[in-house]
Formats: C-alpha cells, structure tokens, sequence
C-alpha cells in the first residue's frame, strides 16, 4: 500500500480544491497539523524597510491543513529557500 505523501519544506506542490481552483506554490513551514504553501512573493515598498531590515518582502501564502494533504501533488524539490534559477531545483 503506497504511503500518503507528507509535504516538506522547500517542497513545490500543486493544490487542486475542486471546485475552488487551483494553486501551487514552495512549502514554506510545515508542522503536523497544517502547511503554508507561497504562492507569491513580491517587495516591499521602499518605505517600508528600515536600514537593516531582515525580510525585504512580502509573501503570500495559503494555509493547507493535514486533512487536505491528499489534494496536493508533489512536483520537485529545491536544496536551498533562494535560488537563483529554477534549474537549481531537483527533479
């Protein structure tokens, strides 16, 4: 009997709701009750980063609960959170 696959981080997922659509997006946290999947990522604006500002952006991510898990298809995996090009990724 196959296992139900579990997300990871750095994990790039499709997720099919149905009727509510799709998205797909990197598995950015995981914790055994629910993952957050980015589906965007953009800059902040300008003045709203101080001189040593961590986080230059905003992220926006969708909430997927482990009772959803079985809707997501796994497509690859990256060894690192930046990349600087999708072939960086794995297979």
């Amino acid at each position: 009997m196959d296992q139900p696959y579990v997300p990871q981080v750095n994990d790039y997922v499709i997720w099919d709701k149905g009727e509510y659509g799709v998205d797909e997006g990197w598995v950015y946290f995981h914790a055994d009750e629910y993952i957050t999947i980015e589906t965007g990522v953009r800059p902040k604006p300008k003045d709203q980063c101080t001189k040593n500002e961590r986080h230059r952006y905003i992220h926006t991510l969708l909430l997927c609960y482990n009772h959803q898990w079985h809707e997501l298809t796994y497509v690859k995996s990256r060894k690192s959170p930046y990349p600087n090009h999708y072939s960086e990724c794995e297979d």
